[in-house]
C-alpha cells in the first residue's frame, strides 16, 4: 500500500505567512512605473514559496520515496528513492541548534536525510520502523511544533498591522 506524507501544515503556513508579512508593502510602496512590475515578482515569490514547500514522502512496502516539485529540482533539492532492503542503519547527527537529524544509511554507503517536518509524523517512523526493522523510537520532529506556530502569529500578526497602517 502506497502513503504519502506531505509537507507539515504549520510549517507551510509557517514559511507563506512569513514571505506574506515581509513582502506584502512592496506592492503598496511601490512608485509607479514599478508597481506592475513589484506585483509581478510578489505573485511569482508567493507561487514560488508555495510550490517548493510541497514535497512530500511516499513509502510502499518495496521503498520510501521523496518526490520534489520541478521548482524545487531546480533550486537543487532532488528527488530520491530507497528500497527498503538496502537501509542498513538511521545515523543521527546534532544540529548547531541543539536538535537532532537523521540519515537513511544504506548498502552503498549513501546517506539521505529523513524528512522530519511531515505530517502524521507518528505513522511515518511506524513505517520506517516496520520496513527496516532498526528500532526509531528517539526520530521526532526537527523543532517543536510550537515554533511554527508562533512564527505563523508573529506573521499574521505583522500582516495586520501592515493592513491597519496602511488603510489607516
Amino acid at each position: 500500500m502506497i502513503e504519502k506524507f506531505k509537507t507539515l501544515f504549520f510549517v507551510k503556513c509557517s514559511l507563506i505567512s512569513l514571505y506574506l508579512a515581509l513582502t506584502i508593502p512592496i506592492p503598496f510602496i511601490s512608485i509607479g512605473n514599478l508597481k506592475f512590475l513589484s506585483i509581478f515578482i510578489f505573485v511569482l515569490g508567493l507561487y514560488l514559496i508555495i510550490n517548493i514547500t510541497s514535497d512530500y514522502v511516499e513509502t510502499s512496502n518495496k521503498k520510501i520515496s521523496y518526490k520534489t516539485s520541478f521548482i524545487s529540482r531546480t533550486l537543487g533539492r532532488k528527488n530520491w528513492e530507497i528500497p527498503w532492503k538496502d537501509i542498513k542503519l538511521i545515523k543521527k547527527l546534532p544540529t548547531s541548534q541543539g536538535s537532532k537529524v537523521y540519515y537513511f544509511n544504506t548498502t552503498r554507503g549513501d546517506n539521505f536525510l529523513i524528512p522530519q517536518r511531515v505530517e502524521n509524523f507518528e505513522r511515518f517512523i511506524s513505517i520506517i520502523c516496520e520496513n527496516t526493522k532498526i528500532e526509531v523510537d528517539e526520530i521526532s520532529y526537527i523543532s517543536p511544533l510550537w515554533t511554527y506556530k508562533l512564527l505563523t502569529f508573529l506573521s499574521v500578526s505583522m500582516i495586520i498591522g501592515e493592513l491597519f497602517a496602511y488603510l489607516g
